[in-house]
Formats: C-alpha cells, structure tokens, sequence
C-alpha cells in the first residue's frame, strides 16, 4: 500500500485554528480538523469551540463530564490531518501509527519529514520542504486548503489575505511555506480586469529600463570632462545597487519582526514579497512590475540628488549605474528560477533556492553573496540527506 503524506503541526500552529471557521483539536501526536463537526456535535458548537486549538485526550476520557464512545473515535480519525511535531508525541506516534502513515521523524539541523514511502527524508521545519526540487511539485490546492485553513489556490488570493482575518504569526508561518500551482501557472490574484497587470515577462525589464539607462549615461555624459569619468561614477552607483538590493531583501521585502499585526501590514506584505515566497516558481509574478519599481525606485533618485547635490550629471550617472544594476538582479532572479545555467550562477541558483526552500531568514543576496558574508547572513551549504 503506498504512503500517504501528511504534514507537521507545530503547538503554535494548532493553537491558532480554534474558532468556527477552523476548529482543530489534538489527541496525543495527531491533529484533527473538525471544523465541519463543530455544529454537529451532540453537546452544542460552544463546548467544541471552548477545547478548540487544545488537547482534547484528557477530556473525551472524562467520565465524570461525558466519557467518548468508540464512534467519537472513529469520527476523528476520519479527520486526521497531520502531527503535532513535538519529540514526545513523535515517538509516541510512531509506535501507535500503522506504517503507512508516519508522522516526521526529527533530525538536526532543524528540519523533519518523511516522503510517505519506505524512505524517510530530511525537511526543514520552517518551509516543509528538503530540497529545491520540493519547489516545483504541484500542490493539491483543495487538500492543501483543508489542511491550513489559509489560502485556495484556486480562488483570488488577494481579497483571502485581505479578509482572513489571520493572525501575523500564522500568515508569516504559512506564507513562507511554498506551494506550487498547476505546473507553475500564475493563482489568481486578483480574480478580474486587473489580473494581466499583476503578471510581468522577465523581457520587460530590459526591453522598459535599459533605455532610460542608455539615454541618461549620456546625457551625463554632457556635464562630465571625458567617458573615463562616466564610468566611474557609473560603476560606482552599479556597486551600491548591490547594498540596496541586500537591503531591500532584508529590510524591507523580509520585514517579518515588524510587520504590523493587521490585514493592512499583513496584504502589503504579501503584495510586495510574500506572493513571491508563497508562489515561488509563479514565473509571471517574479520580476518587479514596472509600475512597482518607479515608486521604490523615485526616493533613490531623490537620495542621488542630494548626496551628489554639486552636480547632476555625477548623480545621473551614478543613477543610472544603480538602475543597470537593478535591470542585472531581476534578470538574474528570473534566471536563478526558471533556467539552466552556466557553474557560477549554478552555485548562485542553489544558494538564492535554498533561501526558499531551508531559510528563508538568511541569503537575503540575489546577485551575489557578498553582503552576506559581510553581514553574518551568508546560508550554509546544504545537502538534501534521505534517511532510512
């Protein structure tokens, strides 16, 4: 008979499905989603409700208060939605599971699993996944519904974030555990007219931004005594684009710390970084739409002007050198996901996949790992290890 896989529950994440519209109780290792029986329940939704997001052993063993019957029982089972991954319910689990469903065994390094056949693998706690490969396995939008009460792929995400009435700590836990639609089509964000203006080509960034860039190196130029000046001032704003890109990805696209605890902080986040993680492999929801990138990209033009505010042309050069830089980045981040590509950026695809699928809180450098390196957030390297 072959394995069926069912997920990790953390405690946090149980605690957080206690109200009516997902109620899940534990007993033992095993989580049961019993949202649909809260209303059935012969002792009325509030009694339910009241041991929602809890242990329930304890209380169906009670016969002082209402001893279960073996019927209670097999109505949870036909719930069962995961494990709770703490180390004594797993072993516990494990002796009381059949073998076709196991919960995930702990390993170091902070990562669990199993892949629901006879071979055991590593993931990592934080994503569900082991290896950059998990990225791109298609994921049952309706199971994996029921399963997290978080998002249907297959309804317009944007207004669930909006109405969802999640908490941060569950949205930041969910949001960072990729999914993959239908093959790598774009979910629906929007579910309407807008929906075309929520996908962007990779070719669309050099085909909008590389002539600005041409036309503003020279018209630096103009102001400047020779081209050997132009491109210094050129190369140096190519070199502090590399910082700002290491500072956007950290600072502001992985604000998580502090994130407001509310669906305005919460849909902004998703809109500008969260859609990626979620849906890292959407290859239309990857670069930066053009009409994102001008409003990021005008306090940097405002900034030029003033540091280099004896001369415009040196800060139109240095300018457009941070532009050229960003134009490389979403090229490359594009490229990192979607191609096949020559052994550095082999090495660079690895390291930015594994800040998807391992860690997401560390390798904020797309381009390069410098500033990694220099900032203490540089990833280890990794190997996918299968266990028996």
């Amino acid at each position: 008979m072959p394995g069926r896989t069912l997920p990790s529950i953390t405690p946090a994440e149980l605690a957080n499905h206690r109200g009516a519209k997902s109620c899940y109780v534990s007993i033992g290792a095993k989580v049961f989603d019993i949202t649909d029986f809260v209303d059935d329940h012969p002792g009325g939704a509030g009694l339910i409700l009241d041991h929602g997001g809890k242990d329930v052993k304890a209380t169906m063993e009670d016969e002082l208060s209402h001893s279960h019957s073996d019927a209670a029982y097999e109505i949870l089972e036909e719930h069962l939605i995961g494990f709770i991954v703490d180390d004594p319910v797993l072993d516990s689990a494990t002796k009381e599971h059949p073998p076709e469903i196991l919960p995930p065994p702990l390993a170091a390094g902070g990562v669990r699993g199993t892949d629901g056949g006879n071979r055991r693998k590593l993931v990592f706690e934080t994503t569900g996944l082991s290896s950059a490969e998990d990225l791109s396995i298609p994921t049952d939008a309706q199971s994996d519904y029921r399963t997290h009460r978080f998002l249907d792929l297959n309804r317009p995400l944007l207004m669930q974030v909006w109405n969802g009435g999640f908490t941060k700590s569950f949205y930041l836990e969910q949001v960072h555990r990729p999914r993959h639609y239908k093959g790598g089509e774009s979910a629906p964000l929007f579910g309407n007219f807008l929906e075309p203006l929520s996908k962007t080509p990779w070719w669309v960034v050099p085909l909008v931004w590389l002539p600005p860039v041409a036309y503003g190196t020279f018209a630096a130029r103009e102001g400047l005594v020779h081209w050997g000046q132009v491109c210094a001032y050129w190369f140096l704003g190519l070199g502090l684009w590399t910082l700002v890109e290491y500072g956007l990805h950290r600072c502001l696209f992985h604000v998580d710390k502090y994130l407001p605890d509310n669906r305005v902080g919460i849909t902004l986040h998703f809109l500008l970084h969260g859609i990626h993680h979620y849906l890292p492999m959407d290859k239309y929801r990857l670069v930066m739409p053009p009409t994102l990138f001008v409003v990021l990209a005008t306090p940097f033009w405002k900034l030029a002007q003033l540091v280099f505010y004896w001369n415009w042309h040196i800060a139109t050069a240095v300018y457009c050198g941070g532009i050229f830089g960003y134009i490389c980045y979403d090229m490359t981040h594009y490229f990192l996901h979607h191609r096949s590509l020559p052994s550095y950026y082999r090495e660079l695809k690895k390291y930015h996949l594994q800040h998807h699928y391992a860690d997401y809180e560390n390798g904020f450098g797309v381009t390069s790992r410098f500033w990694d390196r220099i900032f203490g957030t540089e990833l280890p390297p990794q190997s996918a290890k299968k266990v028996t």
